[in-house]
């Protein structure tokens, strides 16, 4: 593996704890929120793996994995986010109580909002996503994808009843056109970014994220990790569990690494010079659900402010890491994971042992005391792709 497969920076921004930018993931929110995922329908919690002897093999205490690839039957963490926002907004428009609406509260008055239209780009999960979750509350839903998209995330899609179509744009473009047509055609933009004047929705987004950390401390109370290793395209995600931890007075606070694609590194590049900072052109990975190159304002500002680290890695980390996680030692579970999914543990993986990055792990005090979690983001979004990368028994 080549040195420059990762790329890092260490944040040296002073750390903020318990200010009003992470007030949005307090405890009192993240209970509600649990709550309302609680009442959908076929809700349940995603596995939390333990990989004993991984973690052994890398010389760690632990290694823990939310697999999101058994989030309702949709492969993907996504839905929390979407599923909160859209019932969010529904609740508001019927005029419920904020903070103590349900599913089946809403549903019951579908006759009053089913004209409504939610309309969203994305890379393949926000979109399924997003259809998916109109269609269980009985709304129409339209779905841009940037060029490029899998043909089979665009099916998977149009599954759910959604208009859904791949534009000739990059992802960032896409997104510019998705919110042009909702203000043409008085459509509901359900995007997982926010800019000036667009952030309500989107923290709605990641306030529903908040559902991952709190299964994780109903399923591994006795155990508090370390370090945590989270994924990012437009940064929501990190930011919402960062800010989630970051109200958990009574907790230790994890070393708390961002990982990106090489192709769209919009975080770690906005680290770097210091700016809010997009990428642009195609943003070539494999990664799609991380082939972003605009952070999203309310997640900079967190992640700014909070995390330990930046990485950015090439593909080739995101293939071992699926590899790894598809082909376990002898008594692991065998976690089926993606290429956004996989990228955290493939870079754990190679920081742990690869001496080119014994830095890397020194840096961030990883070591045999050490208890990761990671978030397997997706499963196989893309079959084809997946059995491509993962067939055999090798890590190689």
């Amino acid at each position: 593996m080549n040195k420059n497969a990762i790329y890092y920076l260490l944040n040296n921004t002073p750390k903020t704890k318990n200010t009003s930018l992470f007030e949005f993931a307090n405890m009192a929110i993240a209970a509600s929120v649990f709550n309302y995922h609680n009442s959908l329908p076929n809700y349940s919690p995603t596995p939390l793996v333990q990989l004993a002897n991984l973690a052994d093999h890398l010389g760690l205490k632990e290694i823990l994995v939310k697999d999101e690839s058994q989030r309702f039957d949709l492969n993907a963490f996504k839905v929390l986010g979407a599923s909160f926002a859209i019932g969010r907004y529904l609740a508001e428009f019927l005029k419920l109580k904020e903070g103590d609406f349900n599913f089946s509260e809403i549903h019951e008055q579908k006759s009053k909002y089913e004209h409504i239209t939610f309309v969203t780009a994305t890379d393949g999960n926000h979109g399924r996503a997003v259809a998916w979750a109109a269609k269980l509350f009985g709304c129409k839903s339209v779905v841009y994808m940037p060029k490029g998209s899998s043909l089979t995330r665009l099916e998977a899609i149009k599954n759910y009843d959604a208009d859904a179509a791949i534009t000739q744009m990059n992802y960032d473009d896409t997104v510019a056109y998705a919110n042009q047509k909702a203000e043409e055609e008085g459509w509901v933009l359900i995007q997982d970014t926010a800019w000036q004047g667009y952030e309500k929705i989107p923290r709605h987004i990641m306030q529903g994220y908040l559902t991952l950390l709190t299964e994780y401390m109903n399923q591994g109370p006795e155990i508090w990790p370390t370090h945590i290793f989270v994924q990012a395209g437009v940064g929501s995600l990190a930011a919402a569990i960062l800010a989630q931890l970051c109200n958990l007075s009574n907790k230790a606070m994890p070393e708390f690494i961002v990982v990106e694609a090489q192709g769209a590194p919009c975080l770690i590049e906005s680290k770097r010079q210091n700016k809010l900072y997009q990428v642009e052109g195609d943003l070539p990975t494999i990664m799609a659900g991380l082939a972003c190159g605009k952070p999203s304002q309310t997640a900079w500002d967190i992640v700014n402010s909070a995390a330990t680290a930046f990485i950015a890695c090439d593909d080739d980390i995101t293939r071992k890491g699926m590899r790894v996680l598809g082909n376990p030692l002898a008594g692991d579970q065998s976690i089926i994971s993606g290429e956004s999914g996989a990228v955290t543990l493939g870079v754990l993986f190679e920081i742990m042992s690869n001496k080119d990055f014994s830095k890397i792990k020194n840096d961030l005090n990883l070591n045999a005391e050490s208890t990761v979690l990671l978030f397997s983001t997706e499963g196989d979004t893309d079959p084809d792709v997946y059995r491509d990368i993962v067939s055999g028994n090798s890590w190689s």
